[in-house]
């Protein structure tokens, strides 16, 4: 990120599942001088996503180095060796253009983001209908094994007690 040049972002946080994804690509779709951020992870790609357009697919090693010569923006290890993170040089691409950088993250990255870009940032905290339905968004993906499932359950749980911490910033 370019430290002469901030530029507007708006950040959308949820759970997994919620929802932000779908709203993000909606959003996208009505040419409005928004542009999404493609966030980077460690993990290998799920189903049908491709790497630079769902993710930049780096692998736990590859990340580890990107950490390491300061590539992102921010960066969580959301679960072991399970790393999410911003780079630097994707948002700086954006607003070279003079567009609104839209990012897709999970709720303690979009804390983190909104402390980040401060007054640049609007922070849009993500609420599903209820945790039941949250879990069967979940399962209806068919991308995850049960113990995973429930792993992203439990951390739902947890990021829903921070909708009043994320609307305060």
């Amino acid at each position: 990120m370019s430290e002469n040049k901030i530029g507007k972002c708006i950040i959308f946080s949820a759970p997994s599942g919620a929802g932000k994804t779908t709203i993000v690509h909606s959003l996208l779709k009505k040419n409005l001088g928004l542009e999404f951020s493609v966030s980077a992870c460690s993990r290998e790609p799920r189903g049908k996503e491709v790497d630079g357009e769902d993710y930049h697919f780096l692998g736990v090693e590859g990340f580890k180095e990107h950490i390491e010569k300061e590539a992102f923006i921010e960066w969580e290890e959301v679960y072991a060796n399970n790393f999410y993170g911003t780079l630097k040089s994707a948002v700086d691409s954006i607003w070279e253009k003079g567009n609104t950088v839209v990012f897709d993250v999970d709720v303690i990255g979009g804390i983190n983001m909104k402390k980040i870009f401060g007054d640049n940032a609007r922070s849009i905290f993500i609420q599903p209908p209820s945790i039941e339905e949250l879990e069967n968004r979940l399962r209806k993906r068919s991308t995850e094994t049960e113990d995973k499932i429930q792993l992203r359950m439990s951390k739902a749980t947890e990021e829903l007690s921070w909708w009043r911490y994320n609307e305060s910033l």
